[in-house]
């Protein structure tokens, strides 16, 4: 039993890091780039999924969570301004 808990602990001290950028990728206030480095604005709403929002040509665009990752210190999505846009 000592050695399942012993394990238990390690994986959460190993996966934590994990969690923990997972949790910081998106952040309100912070400017977001697109794929390519386009700038589409700073964060306006994080939602409970981790999922970005974001005001684009006057509309309200939620970018997922899972598309949003740090590069060189900047928050960007993998999709393209023209993909999300397309959808308004």
């Amino acid at each position: 039993m000592k050695m399942f808990s012993g394990l238990v602990i390690l994986g959460a001290l190993l996966l934590a890091p994990v969690a923990a950028n997972a949790q910081a990728a998106a952040e309100k206030g912070k400017m977001l780039y697109a794929s390519g480095g386009v700038r589409l604005g700073s964060i306006y709403k994080v939602t409970a999924d981790g999922s970005a929002q974001v005001i684009l040509n006057g509309h309200l665009v939620t970018i997922p969570g899972a598309t949003i990752s740090a590069a060189e210190g900047k928050l960007q999505t993998s999709l393209t301004k023209t993909e999300l846009t397309s959808t308004h």
